[in-house]
This record gives C-alpha cells, sequence and structure tokens, in this order.
C-alpha cells in the first residue's frame, strides 16, 4: 500500500495527461502557436482583442518549442509540467486546511475531474492559472499562520502574476480578500501587501476594461441557464466523495477561514460569470474559463470526504476514487487517446493530398468569432490571427479566405475546388453549390474537408 498511491498516480499521468500529447492541436491551440511565432505585437492580433494575447504565458510557450521544438508535445509540454506542480500544491493545501491525511485524495478528487486532465495537455495558460492561483492561496494561509514575510512577499509575486496569466482569472480576488477578512489577523500588514497587489494590477485593470468595452465581439458561448450552472459545479464528484457522510461523521469539521477559501475557490469563477453572463448577455460561461475553480472543486469533494471518512482510510479512499478515475476517463477504446474533438492537421494532410499538384482553390472560412469586419477583410492577408490554423498546418492549393459568418459565395472559376475548415463552416458552405458533385474526406472529428467537381453534362 506505501508504493500503490504513487504507482496510481503515475499511470494516470502518463494515461490522461501524456498519451494525448501528441495528437493534432485543436483550434485555440493553434493560436497559442501563432501569437509563440509572431509575437503578441502582431498587427492581426491588434485587430482581434488585443489584451487578450498580453499574458505571461505565451513567452513560455515560445521557450518550450525554442528548446524542444515547433511539436504539439512542445507546445504542451509546460501546461503538464504546471499542472503537475499544481497537484503538489493542492495537496498541501489540503493536508493544512482539510486534514494532514487529505492530501493524496485531493490529487486523486482532482484527476477524477475531466477538466483539469483536459487542461493538463492543452497548450493554452489555463494550467499555468491553476498553479499560480494554488500557489498564491498556499503562500496567504502560510502568511497568516507564521506572519514571516516572505510567505507574505510571494503572495504578493504569484498574486501580481495571476491576473497576467489571463483576464478572466479576476473572481479568485474575491476569494484572497474573503479569506483575509475570515482570518481577522495581521490585518495591516496584510492590508500593505494586498495593497501593493492592487496597485501592481492596476495596468491589467486597465486592459480587462479595455477588453470588456468590446466583449460581444468576442462573444461565442450562449447564455447559461440553471442547468449550465449546476452543470458547472461538478456535483456528482462531491455526492460520491459525501455519500457516507449522513451515516457517519468521524472527522472534525473545518475552520471558518479554511471553509471560505475552499469553498470560494469553488464558487467563486462560476457564480461571478454566470451572473456577468445572465446581466450583459455577453457569456464568459464556457468550461475553459471556469477551469481555474476545479481545484477548488476537487479541494471541497476533499472537505466532504473527510468529514466521514476515518483519517487514516482516507488515503485508501483516494486510491479507490483515483482508480474509478482511471477506468472511466481513460479513453481506453484507442491506443493513443485524442486530446481535443479536432483534428486539424489530418484535415490539412487530406486537403494537400489532393490541391499539391493542381493547385486547386481552398474556399477556407476563418473559425474565429472575431473575423468579421472591420478585422477581417476580403484582401486579409497571411499570415494573420484569423487563420491560424493554416500557419499551425500550411495547407497546399490557392486558399481563398472567408470570414466567419456565413455568407453567400460564388463558386470558384475552376472545375475542381476544396472546401476545408470547421464542420458547421462546411456544411453551411456545401449548401450553396447545388449541382456540384461533392466528396466528403473527413469528417476529421469537428473539422471536414469537401472535394467538390464541376459534373459532366
Amino acid at each position: 500500500m506505501k508504493f500503490l498511491p504513487g504507482a496510481l498516480l503515475a499511470l494516470s499521468i502518463a494515461r490522461l495527461w501524456l498519451m494525448p500529447l501528441p495528437s493534432s492541436f485543436w483550434l485555440d491551440e493553434t493560436a497559442t502557436v501563432f501569437v509563440a511565432r509572431y509575437g503578441s505585437s502582431h498587427w492581426s492580433l491588434a485587430a482581434a482583442a488585443p489584451q487578450a494575447w498580453q499574458s505571461i504565458y505565451y513567452p513560455v510557450a515560445r521557450a518550450s518549442a525554442a528548446c524542444f521544438g515547433s511539436s504539439e508535445i512542445a507546445y504542451r509540454l509546460p501546461s503538464v509540467l504546471l499542472m503537475g506542480a499544481a497537484l503538489f500544491l493542492v495537496a498541501r493545501l489540503a493536508a493544512r486546511l482539510i486534514h494532514p491525511e487529505a492530501g493524496w485524495f485531493a490529487v486523486f478528487a482532482c484527476l477524477a475531474l475531466r477538466g483539469i486532465n483536459y487542461e493538463a495537455a492543452d497548450a493554452r495558460p489555463y494550467a499555468m492559472g491553476m498553479c499560480v492561483a494554488a500557489a498564491a492561496m498556499l503562500l496567504l494561509v502560510r502568511w497568516f499562520d507564521s506572519g514571516r514575510w516572505r510567505d507574505g512577499l510571494l503572495f504578493v509575486l504569484c498574486g501580481t502574476l495571476l491576473w497576467r496569466v489571463h483576464l478572466l482569472f479576476w473572481p479568485i480576488y474575491l476569494v484572497f480578500a474573503a479569506y483575509a477578512l475570515a482570518r481577522r489577523t495581521r490585518r495591516a500588514r496584510t492590508a500593505i501587501l494586498f495593497a501593493v497587489v492592487a496597485v501592481a494590477l492596476v495596468p491589467v485593470l486597465l486592459d480587462a476594461l479595455a477588453l470588456s468595452r468590446d466583449a460581444s465581439a468576442h462573444a461565442f458561448a450562449s447564455t447559461p441557464g440553471m442547468r449550465d450552472f449546476v452543470s458547472s459545479l461538478k456535483l456528482p464528484l462531491l455526492l460520491i466523495c459525501g455519500a457516507g457522510a449522513a451515516f457517519w461523521r468521524r472527522g472534525k469539521p473545518v475552520s471558518l477561514p479554511a471553509a471560505t477559501l475552499v469553498l470560494g475557490w469553488w464558487l467563486a469563477l462560476p457564480v461571478s460569470f454566470f451572473i456577468w453572463s445572465r446581466l450583459t448577455g455577453s457569456s464568459l460561461f464556457v468550461p475553459r474559463y471556469l477551469s481555474l475553480s476545479l481545484p477548488g472543486a476537487a479541494l471541497t469533494a476533499t472537505l466532504v470526504a473527510a468529514s466521514w471518512i476515518p483519517a487514516d482510510r482516507l488515503k485508501p479512499a483516494g486510491v479507490l476514487l483515483g482508480l474509478g478515475a482511471l477506468v472511466l476517463l481513460g479513453q481506453w477504446q484507442q491506443l493513443w487517446p485524442r486530446h481535443h474533438n479536432s483534428d486539424w492537421r489530418a484535415a490539412a494532410r487530406a486537403v494537400n493530398a489532393i490541391a499539391a499538384h493542381d493547385n486547386l482553390p481552398v474556399l477556407c472560412p476563418s473559425p474565429f468569432v472575431e473575423a468579421v469586419p472591420p478585422a477581417w477583410r476580403p484582401d486579409y492577408p497571411l499570415p494573420g490571427f484569423l487563420y491560424s490554423q493554416l500557419d499551425t498546418y500550411p495547407i497546399a492549393g490557392h486558399p481563398l479566405l472567408l470570414p466567419y459568418r456565413n455568407e453567400p459565395v460564388a463558386a470558384p472559376q475552376s472545375d475542381r475546388f476544396l472546401v476545408y475548415g470547421w464542420e458547421p463552416q462546411v456544411h453551411a458552405l456545401e449548401t450553396q453549390f447545388i449541382g456540384w458533385r461533392a466528396r466528403r474526406l473527413g469528417p476529421f472529428a469537428d473539422v471536414n474537408v469537401v472535394l467538390f467537381e464541376r459534373p459532366v453534362n
């Protein structure tokens, strides 16, 4: 039993995090590659949410590609390492806030959440956000426990970095403030630390306000309902972990400050984004935007389990939870699981297999919601952010660039041409070319390629 948790953790990371790494990038990951290659000051980003790409994550992605090559594995490696660090920090928080024996349970509760495993293999900023948030939480707890200025200053560092990872991470600062109020100690010195963080974040606040004024141009999700909100709370995991709480109560309740931190981390983003989305009509209620709350959900599940599971049984219970997660989430129907339901790489290969020799026209609608005038124009030059997938996975032939919204398109002056892009857009274009013979070369998950040929009279 001594080595079983570590062995299960290694096996889970190998299957759930590492084996999906070689699979194709999905759309937003191609945007990461684009920003890493050309920098956040590229002209095409200035026209499409420039503040959204001013993140400290992209230099890390660029450095990884410089060291290990421009492969899917290289770009995703930072997220794997950062999520591993986040698991360690969550375990330390569970041991401090809930019970000294709760660390392993918290780790496997994290692995039981599909979103955490997804972000660990994703070339996007969310794993970095979880790591920095967990570090800030732990340092804030240590500051109140010990009063050491080293912990306080490191908290300030993490606090100033977190919002610079992603502009939508602001609700976590409410959790920091709520925990500080619940502790009711070291008020003057804590106020100094929070004031330094606030001053350091003024430039980020200005960027966030600038982006919010044009938020509707970047919105793509529907306004959430109550069912969406409940789904975001990951209640099945909490129900599993609290299955015996009605019959056994063996653990001691945690302190009010500890409960404030854990529950706040769990609820801050879902509640804030639900209210924002309902009030403004510009929805932020997207799973990846909510992913920063997932370690909080895992800690909440750990808190619930520790309320009834004896302390010496928490580790075995965590192992059972982790084993169940590995069985259910391992995608065992395929040897090498796909990271995302997209295969731009295979779709580009299909285009190249046909278009390379004849230089065929290839209609390419942009899958980015920002690809509308004025950010998009008919003479949009490449390389450009709105067609990041074409830069990451180059295609042969003659690309004809189309905007995001479906509009009437005339068939190219050619006996054969291709349509390549996100499946709903490809389908919409396919219905316009009545009378042409259409042959689908995919689907490649949610990407497709269709070859059109003029019928022979």
